[in-house]
C-alpha cells in the first residue's frame, strides 16, 4: 500500500490483481449492503426468473459462498484463485485449513460448469478446461496438507518441513497453482502451526534467549560488528540472500528503536539489511513477499514511516455506525497492565441512545459487564465517544466542555480511563 505506482520499487501486483482498489473509484465509500436473508446451508431460489443455487464454500473468508446458475452453466465463486491458494497471509490472519477448501472445490468440480467466474482473477470457459483446472487446484491443497502431516508424523520440525514439502512440477503448468501470491514454504509452516502450535520440537525454540541478548552473543561470537557487516555484504554479492537477511537482522534487533521495538541499528546497518530485502524482492515470484520485502527495505532506509500501522487505530466511521458497546469491549485489549495494577473498579458507560454497558477493572484485566451495580458512571453521546477513540479530543477536554458527564468519584474514573493505551486518555 505504501509502494510507488512506478519505478523499480513500484507496485506490480497485489497477488490477486493489479491493485487493491482503482483510483477512479474514489472516494471509496463503503459498499456493504446488509443481507435480508443469510445462507447457512445449501439452498435454491428463483431470482428474476433465473434458478440460483447457493452453497457455503469457506475459503479466505468463512462466509464465502458458491453461486450456481444451472440454466446458464455458470458458477460464481471465491475459491479457485488466479494463483496457488494463500493458506498463509503474511499480514497475519486466522488459520485457513486446506481441508475446508476441498469440499467447496469438489462441489465446483462436480457442476460440469461451462463458465467459471471468480471473485478474483479472470473467468474460465469450457467445461473440459474448467474440470482439469479445478481438479488440479483441489489436489494442490490436498498435497500441501497431506505431505505436511506426513512430515509431522516423521518428527520433522517446521524448518525441516519447508524443505521436505515441495510442490511437484506438474502444478507449475497452470498459473492457477503457481506461487504468484504466497509461497509453499510459508503455507507449510502455517499448516504445522494450525495443527500443532508454535513449538515444533526444535531444542533452541522452547526456552530461547531474550532476542536482543541472543543477537548480541551471535555478533560477538562471529567476531564483532565489523565482521558481521562484511559477511552480510559478501552474502549479498554471492546471492546468498537468506543468510544475508539473518545476519543483517542481528545488527538491527540487538537494540530498540525510539518506540521500544527491537528494530534499531545504525543507518549503515539498516541500509545493508535493506539491500538484502530489495534483492529478494527482485527475485521472488510471490507478490506478497515482493511487496513486503520492498516495504521493509523502504522502512529500513527511512523512506516510509510504518509507526501508524503499529498502534491500535479506530475508524470514526466504524464507531459511529456500530452499537456503542462494541468498542467499549475493544478497550480490553488496550489495557496497560502496569497502570491497572492494584485497581479494582467497576465503571458503567451510558450513551445518549440509551445503551449502557460496563467494564470491571480487576487483576489487570478489563472484564466486559452490563454495568449493573457499578458505582462509577460516564455519560456521553456517540459522537464524543468516537472522538475519544480516534484521539480527536482528550478525555480531560471532553469533561471540561461538558461532553462527558461523570457520576461518582471523578478521580477514580479518570484513573480507570488512564489505564487504556489511547492518547486521548493520557491527560485523564
Amino acid at each position: 500500500m505504501l509502494l510507488d505506482q512506478a519505478g523499480p520499487d513500484g507496485l506490480i501486483n497485489v497477488g490477486l490483481g493489479r491493485e487493491f482498489r482503482r483510483a477512479e473509484h474514489a472516494p471509496f465509500t463503503p459498499g456493504f449492503v446488509a443481507p435480508t436473508r443469510t445462507i447457512t446451508d445449501a439452498m435454491s431460489v428463483q431470482i428474476a426468473g433465473l434458478a440460483c443455487e447457493f452453497t457455503p464454500a469457506p475459503s479466505d473468508a468463512d462466509d464465502s459462498i458458491t453461486i450456481w446458475f444451472p440454466e446458464k452453466g455458470t458458477c460464481v465463486h471465491n475459491i479457485v484463485w488466479p494463483a496457488l491458494f494463500n493458506v498463509f497471509a503474511i499480514r497475519g490472519e486466522e488459520y485457513r485449513d486446506p481441508r475446508i477448501l476441498l469440499s467447496g472445490l469438489d462441489h465446483i468440480a462436480g457442476l460440469n460448469a461451462e463458465h467459471l467466474v471468480g471473485a478474483h482473477g479472470p473467468p474460465l470457459s469450457g467445461a473440459e478446461q474448467i474440470s482439469v483446472e479445478v481438479e488440479t487446484y483441489r489436489d494442490s491443497m490436498q498435497f500441501l496438507w497431506d505431505q505436511t502431516v506426513r512430515g509431522i508424523n516423521r518428527g520433522l520440525t517446521a524448518d525441516e518441513l519447508t524443505s521436505f514439502v515441495q510442490l511437484p512440477d506438474d502444478y507449475g503448468r497452470s498459473y492457477l497453482t503457481r506461487q504468484f501470491y504466497g509461497l509453499v514454504e510459508h503455507h507449510v509452516r502455517q499448516i504445522y502451526a494450525g495443527l500443532r502450535g508454535w513449538f515444533d520440537g526444535d531444542d533452541a525454540k522452547l526456552l530461547p534467549l531474550d532476542k536482543a541478548e541472543r543477537c548480541r552473543r551471535l555478533i560477538e561470537g562471529f567476531g564483532g560488528v565489523e565482521v558481521v557487516r562484511q559477511r552480510i555484504a559478501d552474502a549479498i554479492d554471492q546471492n546468498d540472500l537468506r543468510w544475508a537477511v539473518e545476519l543483517g537482522s542481528w545488527l538491527i534487533h540487538v537494540e530498540p528503536d525510539d518506540t521500544g521495538r527491537l528494530d534499531g541499528g545504525t543507518a549503515e546497518d539498516r541500509k545493508l539489511l535493506a539491500r538484502a530485502w530489495r534483492a529478494i524482492s527482485q527475485r521472488t515470484t510471490s507478490a506478497n513477499l515482493r511487496n513486503w520485502a520492498l516495504t521493509r527495505a523502504l522502512e529500513l532506509e527511512g523512506h516510509v514511516d510504518m509507526r501508524r500501522f503499529r498502534t491500535h487505530r479506530f475508524s470514526h466511521r466504524d464507531v459511529m455506525s456500530s452499537p456503542p458497546d462494541v468498542f467499549v469491549s475493544t478497550l480490553r485489549v488496550l489495557l496497560i497492565p502496569e497502570r491497572a495494577a492494584g485497581i479494582d473498579e467497576h465503571l458503567r458507560f451510558v450513551f445518549d441512545d440509551g445503551t449502557h454497558t460496563g467494564l470491571h477493572l480487576r487483576r489487570s484485566v478489563a472484564v466486559l459487564t452490563d454495568g449493573a451495580g457499578a458505582d462509577l458512571e460516564m455519560q456521553l453521546d456517540l459522537e464524543t465517544w468516537a472522538a475519544l477513540l480516534t484521539n480527536r479530543v482528550s478525555l480531560a477536554d471532553a469533561i471540561d466542555c461538558g461532553s462527558v458527564h461523570l457520576t461518582g468519584n471523578a478521580d477514580r474514573i479518570r484513573q480507570v480511563m488512564h489505564c487504556f493505551d489511547l492518547a486521548s486518555m493520557e491527560s485523564a
